[in-house]
Parts: C-alpha cells; sequence; structure tokens
C-alpha cells in the first residue's frame, strides 16, 4: 500500500517514543521506506539502534553528522520525503515548527519539507491545554499541517486527561489516508449503505440477517482514502467504523431509507451494499401475536426498497450502485435487478461460493452494468472495495 513511499518519522523527547517503534514496524511492513529523525532528548527515551533495527535505515540525530554520503542531507531528505510525521511531539518541537525555529536535524528537515506533514502531541495535560501551546497548534493548522488530537487517559506523570499520544495504529489510519492512494475521487461525494438492519418483533426479539458490514465499510475507507467526500449510512454493526467517513447510525429499514432519501440529492455516487431486512412485524402488539402448539406466528409486510427508490430519483450524472446477492441464476437474477431498479451497476455474488458473502474477510464478486460484466477472483474485501470504486470511475 506504501510502496515506493518516503515517510521522515520524527521522534522527540517524550515518553511516548516507545510507540514510535511500533509506528515504524507498521509501515516497514507496508513496504515504506522509513526515515527517523530523532532529536537529542528523543534519545533519552529510546536507542537510536530501535530504529535502524526496524527500518534498515540509519537513524539521524545530529545535523552536522559527517558520517553520511556527502550530501544536503536535511534538504535531501525533504525532497525524498512523501510524507512527514512528527510522533510524539513534544510541545518544544511544536512551537519550534510553530515559529519556523530550525536547531536541529528534526526541525531543519521539516522546515525544507513541501510534503504533507502530520504532527501527533504527546505531553502533560496542563501543558497541551497552555493557551500558548494552543496558539502554536493554531499556526501549524494555519500552515497546511494536520495536528492529530491527543488522546484522554492516564498520564506517565501521574495526571488523567489529554495528552496520550495515539495509539500507532491511529497514526498509521492517518498516514495511509493521506498518502496511500491516488486521490482520483477527490471532488466528489459517496453516500455507502452498509450492514443490516434490525426489525423489533418485541422488546427482546427482533428481524435481521446475517450482514456484518464490511464490504460497505470497506468502500467507504477507501473512498475516503482517494478523496472523496463520504457519508457511510450504517445498520448496527461490531466493526471499527472507518476513521474518515461521516458516519450515519440507524436501526430499521426506515431509519435507512430516510436517512439515504435525505442526503442522495447532492451524492455523485451512491452505493447501496446494506442488506436491509425485507420484512418487518405489522402492527405488533401482543394481542395480535399467535401463539400455538410453542411458535409465534406475526403479520410481515414489505420494508422501504431503497435501491429501487434511488433509482426512480436519480440525478443527471450520479451513478448509481446495487449489490446482488444470490443463491442461483446469479447473473440472471442480477441483471433483471439492474434493469428493474433502474441503476449504473450491480455488485453480484452467489452466498455459496467459498470465500463470498456474509461473515468473511473476503469476497468473490461480479461487476455488472448495461453492456459489461467483469468477474473478479477471490480477494480480500479491502481489494475488492478497491476494484469496485475503480470500475465505478471507469464508466462516469
Amino acid at each position: 500500500m506504501l510502496n515506493g513511499k518516503t515517510v521522515i518519522l520524527g521522534v522527540t523527547g517524550s515518553i511516548a517514543a516507545f510507540k514510535a517503534a511500533s509506528l515504524a514496524s507498521s509501515l516497514v511492513k507496508l513496504h515504506a521506506d522509513v526515515r527517523v529523525l530523532m532529536t537529542k532528548n528523543g534519545e533519552y527515551f529510546i536507542n537510536p539502534i530501535t530504529f535502524e533495527s526496524l527500518t534498515g535505515n540509519k537513524c539521524i540525530t545530529d545535523t552536522f553528522d559527517r558520517n553520511f554520503e556527502f550530501q544536503v542531507e536535511h534538504v535531501s531528505l525533504a525532497k525524498k520525503a512523501d510524507l512527514l510525521i512528527v510522533a510524539p511531539a513534544s510541545a518544544n518541537v511544536i512551537a519550534k515548527l510553530a515559529h519556523g525555529i530550525a536547531d536541529d536535524m528534526l526541525t531543519t528537515t521539516a522546515l525544507a519539507c513541501k510534503c504533507p506533514k502530520i504532527i501527533a502531541p504527546a505531553m502533560n495535560t496542563n501543558m497541551f491545554e497552555n493557551p500558548i501551546l494552543q496558539n502554536n497548534i493554531s499556526i501549524l493548522k494555519s500552515c497546511g499541517m494536520k495536528v492529530i488530537d491527543p488522546a484522554w487517559g492516564y498520564l506517565a506523570c501521574g495526571d488523567t486527561g489529554a495528552g496520550k499520544m495515539p495509539e500507532p495504529e491511529v497514526l498509521l489510519d492517518y498516514i495511509i489516508q493521506e498518502i496511500g492512494c491516488e486521490k482520483d475521487l477527490a471532488g466528489k461525494k459517496v453516500l455507502v449503505t452498509a450492514g443490516p438492519t434490525r426489525e423489533a418483533i418485541d422488546p427482546v426479539r427482533f428481524i435481521t440477517n446475517h450482514s456484518t458490514g464490511k464490504m460497505g465499510y470497506a468502500i467507504a475507507e477507501n473512498a475516503a482514502r482517494r478523496g472523496a467526500k463520504v457519508t457511510l449510512v450504517s445498520g448496527p454493526v461490531s466493526i471499527p467504523k472507518p476513521r474518515f467517513a461521516d458516519i450515519v447510525e440507524v436501526e430499521r429499514a426506515e431509519d435507512m431509507f430516510q436517512a439515504v432519501k435525505e442526503r442522495a440529492g447532492d451524492q455523485d455516487i451512491i452505493i447501496k451494499s446494506a442488506a436491509v431486512a425485507d420484512y418487518r412485524p405489522k402492527n405488533v402488539s401482543e394481542e395480535k401475536m399467535k401463539k400455538k402448539d410453542g411458535n409465534l406466528s406475526i403479520d410481515l409486510e414489505r420494508t422501504e426498497d431503497i435501491l429501487a427508490w434511488l433509482g426512480q430519483h436519480k440525478k443527471d450524472g450520479q451513478f448509481l450502485c446495487g449489490f446482488s446477492m444470490e443463491t442461483q441464476d446469479m447473473l440472471e437474477n442480477s441483471r433483471e435487478k439492474l434493469e428493474k431498479k433502474q441503476v449504473d451497476m450491480i455488485v453480484a455474488n452467489n452466498l455459496k461460493v467459498q470465500g463470498a458473502g456474509f461473515g468473511t474477510d473476503t469476497n468473490v464478486v461480479t461487476l455488472i452494468t448495461k453492456d459489461q460484466e467483469e468477474q473478479l477472483p477471490k480477494m480480500t474485501k479491502a481489494e475488492a472495495a478497491d476494484k469496485i470504486l475503480s470500475f465505478i470511475l471507469s464508466k462516469m
């Protein structure tokens, strides 16, 4: 994912410096070229050899180190970098960056960098809340740097509050969001539905299905990484939410329908991947529930057909994509759905095919438009999401 990308990781004097080692390792696993720059104070918390072992590159701590090839090192690194992240960023280094002070290798390189910059503050709560520090952060933001809010929790000094550096997984998400994908969806608005819906029978029971939301969430995440403004309308799921999408959480099919209806008008791409419950109880009450031989019998009515409504109300230039989950006659049924629902594309899969459907991390799908079919091999849902969005872009 980060193959060919150069990431400069700045490490400053903070107890959170040990987390930077985990971040460096994760970046290397994604095939990034990681160059670590440490302040002198950073060396008190973690040894540079740790980073050299993890990245395979010299960890630079001295602006005037003579033990490297003859070139202006901070300038050459700055030109090569695709992204610079300072994690942890101490109050001292934040102040230097905000006011253009370049008195060590990290701050000198940062000043020479034109690439995107991410700052992850880590310090005592009182330091973080100090108006001077907050003003410095405002300056960094005004200069186009992304400043990640610190986490809340128990700090090394014994205080509890804001100031903890976010976990390496969070920082990695920000890096991938910034440089992990080409921004070919920049300026586009994408609406994705995902997960199941639940139709209550009584306070205990409900009608639903086995959808986990993984496919829709993968699409939302990929679209956001490609620069789109993403709205994700999600039924109840138990998977992590995409960090860079606007999440609208719903429970019932009616809730999802209304959420989509309210937002559909200004969307460029709408992808309905949610497995909405087809039926809901009709006028349920204790008196109307029929119990016979230990079985419960209730009247049902169909829920709203979101995809059909979208097809009927499609705006000029809008691209509509639906999903078709079949157990037989997949292509025939999906083509019928494509025409009947008046959509541009159907992503079809057969629930009986190994590695496809609900509850797995993989999928086997066929992309269907009016004039084309493209069958994709078994792949992860993240990979399938990327293929689906690229296919949609090729048709717009």
